[in-house]
């Protein structure tokens, strides 16, 4: 399996069909980005009372990034690798930006209930 390298970032080699392509310091950056929007929103929260800081709060730190994370990286498998032109690639990209709030909700809901604060 030998790939055309466009660009200075190495691709991933993999045999399964749908994660063909996938350049993969591009897909770390992407979940990356996608893990520091809702971990820099929850630190500005924190920052803003941190007399109410308590060490119950680590856990909702921790998952709801993660979510972000998981968001962050199928967006960039939607607009980027799966439907990289045409109409479709704007579908592609709205679904994965619900999906990204979607994860990041249930990133918080796993969170909280683990915790015990979801009722």
């Amino acid at each position: 399996m030998k790939y055309k390298v466009l660009s200075k970032h190495k691709i991933m080699k993999t045999s399964i069909e749908f994660l063909k392509g996938i350049q993969t310091k591009s897909a770390a950056v992407a979940a990356l980005i996608g893990a520091c929007i809702p971990f820099s929103w929850l630190m500005f929260l924190i920052l803003v009372k941190s007399e109410d800081f308590e060490s119950w709060m680590y856990i909702p730190l921790t998952f709801i990034p993660l979510g972000g994370l998981f968001g962050g990286l199928f967006f960039y498998l939607m607009g980027f690798i799966w439907f990289p032109s045409g109409g479709r690639k704007l579908a592609a990209i709205s679904f994965s930006t619900l999906l990204y709030f979607v994860g990041i909700w249930l990133g918080a809901v796993f969170a909280f209930s683990l915790v015990g604060l979801w009722d």
